[in-house]
């Protein structure tokens, strides 16, 4: 009766570490190494302060520079 008890064991076994099989793949898995490799990337990186009221001021000069330039054409000069 024994072994009868050791195989139960063996196949209960078998069905948690299957049931859990995702949760060991996603810590452990080809994923989880690109997660850390990308989790070490971005800790490098660094937040740029914007000057937002710059920023606009700048864009907008620019928008006027380029409506400047923009070739018109008047229809009574087609005419």
């Amino acid at each position: 009766m024994s072994w009868l008890y050791i195989a139960l064991l063996a196949l209960a076994i078998a069905v948690v570490a299957g049931a859990e099989w995702p949760r060991f793949e996603s810590r452990l898995g080809g994923e989880a190494r690109q997660r850390r490799e990308r989790a070490r990337r971005k800790s490098s990186l660094r937040v740029v302060p914007d000057d937002a009221e710059s920023d606009a001021e700048d864009f907008a000069a620019s928008v006027e520079r380029d409506l400047a330039r923009l070739p018109t054409f008047d229809d009574r000069e087609r005419r």
